[in-house]
């Protein structure tokens, strides 16, 4: 089998969408809602088709759709979590997966022994994803072509809606099964790093948006936020960033990974939680 650095160019790796009119500091992103999986990348999976989407958060890029036509830009990457995980540092290399990988550039944590580095080794409940190892070239191309230009995309947003508006606010959103909360757990999770993220003000706001539209929320358990959260939420510098996890079971047969009757209604409420969001930040700015 050829290497995927030989076979024809990859497609890009992202979309930005840009505020149809006017625009805010606001940026929402869905980073692990993508769908284009590699033909090269299928060859060497070991599961089927149903089972390496687990860890999709499908159709969430979706769901926040709206955020371009209420004056928002939004940030939705193409590529699947499970071909690489841009909710991880760069340097989360595993080397239980990646064959010649140097010392220098292997970056081991608890999510990285567990399979769940930068590129992923299992999906859900520990299932592996590949045959075989995959060499260190490769796993180099793919953070080339998709980590580096999406996180450069991310951080230049953040950086012009600083310097514009004095604040810039990244919603990162996903979604979680329905077992990692339980029946009559939370419908949303927003994570913070426990208030290192952003200001005790824009959670609040965040909180009680969502509550408006008859949410169950919880905030920062199961999921306070990974490296997204982690390295553009800087409240000093005015980068203000918060997970949000939408349970799937509002919107997702998650056996089958489609949409259900639920999508619909779910996606007009976020919407309105969305219009919310921005139009409350605005207000703030005005006042300030």
């Amino acid at each position: 089998m050829q290497s995927e650095m030989n076979q024809t160019p990859l497609p890009k790796g992202h979309d930005l969408h840009l505020p149809a009119h006017g625009d805010s500091p606001v940026l929402f992103a869905a980073g692990h809602s993508g769908r284009y999986y590699p033909p090269d990348f299928l060859a060497q999976v070991r599961l089927n088709p149903l089972q390496i989407r687990a860890s999709e958060d499908a159709y969430v890029d979706q769901l926040f759709g709206a955020a371009p036509a209420l004056g928002a830009k939004l940030l939705v990457a193409r590529y699947p979590r499970a071909y690489l995980d841009l909710n991880r540092a760069a340097h989360d290399l595993d080397p239980a997966l990646i064959t010649d990988l140097p010392r220098r550039v292997a970056g081991l944590n608890l999510r990285v022994i567990s399979g769940l580095g930068v590129i992923p080794r299992v999906v859900g409940p520990g299932k592996p994803i590949y045959s075989s190892k995959i060499p260190y070239a490769e796993a180099a191309a793919r953070l080339s072509h998709l980590w580096q230009p999406y996180h450069a995309a991310l951080a230049g947003q953040m950086l012009a809606a600083q310097r514009q508006y004095g604040r810039a606010i990244l919603f990162d959103c996903h979604s979680m099964p329905s077992d990692a909360v339980g029946l009559g757990g939370p419908n949303i999770v927003l994570g913070d790093r426990h208030g290192r993220a952003a200001d005790v003000a824009l959670r609040n706001q965040t909180i009680a948006a969502f509550r408006a539209q008859g949410f169950r929320v919880a905030v920062n358990h199961p999921f306070a936020g990974a490296y997204v959260t982690e390295t553009y939420g800087r409240p000093a510098d005015g980068w203000h960033a918060i997970q949000i996890e939408v349970n799937r079971a509002l919107y997702l047969d998650e056996a089958q990974v489609v949409p259900h009757g639920g999508f619909a209604p779910l996606q007009a409420r976020l919407t309105r939680v969305m219009a919310q969001l921005i139009g409350t930040d605005h207000a703030r700015i005005a006042a300030e």
